[in-house]
């Protein structure tokens, strides 16, 4: 299961967590997004655990979590949606994902 990891700050590393995660269960990755123009997080990333009830233990337990001074908060990451538009540069701009 594909977890989605927001609001945290942004000195957390991967590593940090992988760590925050493997506690409940196995982690099949473990990926922060980073900011190309800077190379800094940008305050989120994705954690996907291969079973789906050790990863709805992780969202349960770490939801709300104070993480290096932030709350983070955790839940099950869905499916990006495949949009026509964005594909051919022809955005829209209505910030719909």
């Amino acid at each position: 299961m594909k977890l989605l990891i927001r609001n945290l700050a942004r000195t957390t590393t991967e590593a940090e967590l992988h760590t925050l995660f493997k506690v409940h269960g196995a982690v099949q990755s473990c990926t922060l997004i980073i900011d190309q123009k800077t190379g800094g997080s940008k305050g989120f990333g994705f954690v996907e655990m291969p079973k789906p009830g050790e990863a709805k233990a992780a969202i349960k337990t770490l939801n709300g979590k104070d993480v290096a001074g932030n709350k983070i908060r955790v839940k099950k990451a869905e499916p990006k949606p495949v949009n026509s538009k964005e594909e051919s540069g022809n955005s829209n701009g209505s910030g719909k994902e």
